[in-house]
């Protein structure tokens, strides 16, 4: 492994610590406050893919590295899987861990 390789795999490693705090740090917010779940987590961090459905095309992510993929996931799990946000209708797949969305 390059020197630049390692680099590379410890800024990875950082980031996802990070990452994994700063979650932690809005739940901690949230719970203190008593504040609505439902806004804290940011669709343009959300990886995604385009897929076609029976009726017009969808995005679909599977992003469960992401922090933000997985706050939707308990948004949508509190809304017994489906729920507006952001101009997009989202829904879950059955798996439960792939979220598709169409714009409204």
């Amino acid at each position: 492994m390059s020197e630049d390789d390692t680099a590379t795999a410890a800024l990875l490693e950082f980031l996802n610590a990070t990452e994994t705090e700063i979650t932690s740090a809005k739940r901690l917010i949230i719970q203190a406050k008593n504040i609505s779940q439902e806004q804290t987590w940011n669709p343009h961090t959300i990886r995604r893919q385009q897929a076609q459905g029976e009726a017009r095309p969808y995005e679909k992510s599977e992003d469960l590295e992401n922090a933000d993929h997985r706050l939707l996931i308990e948004d949508l799990n509190r809304h017994n899987g489906k729920l507006t946000q952001h101009d997009y209708f989202c829904w879950l797949f059955t798996k439960g861990t792939t979220v598709g969305r169409k714009k409204r």
